[in-house]
């Protein structure tokens, strides 16, 4: 397959690196979810920073630090939904399937399965896949470790929501909502 970078009537040249309206969003990978449509954003207007799960990885943490210290984000929001792939899965369930083979498993009622032998490797145990058994509580988590991380300064808000994808609703985290409050 191949992808053409389309350039005609190309009009964002002018943009500004940092972003215009100051805040971040860590939000999930999953194609389904649009943070530019759920939070009424035009290109330019904010970092989007996206992984398995919108969780608050090191690499995710280190993103936010880098849109605050060097582009001037004022706050950020922790975004996860509804019906999360990372919410079928164990840490266990991803080390035994990767132990078995890298090819892609498949799922269905009775739970993930690798479709064939094939190569395998165990360095799938050195990793925290991050997954989620509880949406409200992997939001406070993420929140919590962002609050606490030592290069996060105290006076940026961040605020954690959930991202219903059957009807499109923001739902506020309030217990993340208030470890997330600036200081």
């Amino acid at each position: 397959m191949k992808y053409y970078l389309q350039t005609n009537n190309f009009d964002k040249a002018d943009l500004a690196m940092p972003p215009a309206r100051g805040f971040a969003i860590l939000t999930c990978m999953d194609a389904r979810l649009d943070p530019a449509k759920y939070a009424g954003l035009s290109e330019g207007d904010a970092h989007i920073i996206r992984n398995a799960g919108g969780r608050a990885s090191d690499d995710a943490i280190r993103s936010l630090i880098i849109s605050y210290k060097l582009l001037g984000t004022k706050e950020w929001f922790v975004i996860h939904h509804t019906d999360c792939g990372m919410e079928t899965f164990t840490d266990s369930i991803m080390w035994d399937l990767l132990s078995t083979s890298l090819k892609t498993a498949s799922v269905d009622d009775t739970g993930w399965h690798d479709c064939c032998e094939g190569n395998d490797s165990n360095e799938g145990h050195y990793i925290d896949w991050l997954t989620i058994e509880d949406k409200n509580q992997s939001v406070l988590d993420d929140v919590t470790r962002i609050r606490s991380h030592p290069l996060v300064p105290s006076n940026i808000p961040i605020y954690g929501y959930i991202y219903d994808v059957k009807n499109g609703a923001l739902i506020e985290v309030t217990d993340a909502i208030n470890i997330g409050k600036a200081k």
